[in-house]
């Protein structure tokens, strides 16, 4: 038998046991290695949702990762579910990653092709995309878990599909993992019945970091509201001086499947441009009229790190996608290049350019206005959209970590586009 086999199947005493008899440098990464901290083991009582709200290098991946992997080594034959915020995601991070599946576990066979790991014992697993959580509703899972909720792009959706999918054995239960946003989804979540959360900061899992990571991230960020949801893995609503608030948008939110009726759409385009034009995001906001005078945002196709021609047919697939028939798009930067790069995708595509005479957060307040009247609903969660509109301050202030408010502004100019007259009023009468 192997070491990695014996290890697996030892308990804490055993390994402590066997680290004894070697020298002190081994057994402390012997230890280090194969023991989780407390924070990373699953909690004691009968819970059906194990959630993880931590900050980022707390070890959240390790914990799911030693949580699935001792399940699907010691129990045979069960059918597991591993979710990701894309499938790319999945695969890089919960199989793949560092502290993945893969590296965790040797024995573990992996097929890409088919998204399924095989462990000895006949226990499976297959990779999810949050995505596409419509592909959660076939499954019958024994056991799941989902890494980076809080970015899943309709989280309760998905959720909901994946404990429904939980149907399998005496006990199934689910582990989400995530540094937390403040979702008011996410909120409720961690205080609803059955749910046991574990809670950690990075500095919880300092000695596994690289020297500098720690002090480097307090030394930049400590204090801030940023830190305090990044670092020690707090719910953090909403910041003093913001337009947009977290009640305002969860307020306004409507079911994303279907989608409602439209009668226009349009794309609206902040394109990234200067020094910065190909790492800085497209913004890429679609938002139509429904039949009753509201507009409703639809998706949030914003881009990032792409070439002028890339990014230009990311815009034109969402044209397409959505049967949109405007592009509306930002040239103070860009002039005719934007205009141009679009055209040369699809020469029939209709692009409308628009010159920006005021600054980005000017040009939002009119359009929060439409917020406050009720004119505007976002059909599903666009967690990173509307991280930027909670972070546009009255008076013109900007407090995102990104250089650009890139996908706000697109929504801006579409929503102004659809909803608002020349003088930045609203349009359409207030129901």
């Amino acid at each position: 038998m192997s070491l990695d086999t014996l290890l697996r199947s030892a308990s804490p005493e055993r390994i402590e046991a066997i680290a004894a008899a070697l020298r002190i440098d081994e057994a402390t990464t012997l230890v280090e290695a194969y023991l989780a901290r407390d924070t990373q083991a699953p909690p004691p009582g009968d819970w059906s949702t194990w959630l993880i709200l931590a900050g980022r290098g707390f070890g959240k991946t390790r914990a799911g990762t030693a949580w699935i992997d001792d399940l699907a080594m010691n129990r045979q034959g069960v059918r597991i579910a591993l979710v990701g915020a894309t499938m790319a995601d999945a695969r890089a991070v919960m199989v793949e990653g560092e502290a993945g599946i893969l590296a965790a576990n040797p024995q573990v066979s992996f097929r890409p092709a088919l998204r399924r790991l095989d462990w000895p014992g006949g226990s499976s697993a297959l990779l999810y995309s949050a995505e596409e959580p419509g592909s959660l509703r076939g499954p019958s899972l024994h056991f799941a878990w989902g890494d980076e909720v809080a970015r899943w792009p309709d989280g309760p959706a998905a959720i909901a599909n994946l404990r429904l999918a939980l149907r399998l054995g005496p006990r199934p239960r689910l582990l989400l993992t995530t540094t937390p946003k403040p979702w008011r989804w996410l909120q409720e979540l961690s205080v609803a019945p059955g749910v046991a959360v574990t809670r950690g900061r990075s500095v919880d899992n300092a000695a596994h970091l690289p020297p500098r990571f720690v002090a480097d991230l307090a030394g930049h960020y400590g204090g801030t509201a940023l830190a305090r949801q990044e670092m020690d893995g707090e719910f953090v609503t909403d910041r003093d001086g913001a337009l947009w608030k977290r009640d305002l948008l969860d307020g306004c939110r409507i079911g994303s499947s279907p989608l409602p009726t439209l009668v226009r759409v349009v794309v609206g385009v902040d394109p990234p441009a200067g020094a910065n034009a190909r790492s800085d995001a497209c913004g890429i906001v679609v938002a139509g009229l429904m039949t009753d005078g509201r507009a409703a945002v639809v998706a949030d196709r914003t881009v990032q790190g792409l070439s002028p021609d890339n990014w230009a047919r990311a815009v034109v697939a969402a044209y397409d996608d959505f049967n949109a028939d405007l592009v509306i798009a930002e040239v103070n930067n860009g002039g005719a290049m934007v205009t141009a790069m679009l055209r040369g995708v699809d020469a029939h595509i209709n692009v409308k350019p628009v010159h920006a005479s005021a600054g980005k957060v000017a040009r939002a307040e009119p359009v929060h206005a439409l917020y406050a009247h009720g004119l505007v609903c976002h059909a599903g969660g666009f967690p990173a959209l509307e991280d930027q509109l909670c972070a546009l301050g009255a008076g013109g202030a900007w407090f995102g970590d990104s250089r650009s408010p890139d996908r706000a502004d697109a929504l801006v100019w579409a929503l102004s586009e659809l909803m608002l007259g020349r003088r930045g009023e609203p349009g359409v009468r207030v129901l």
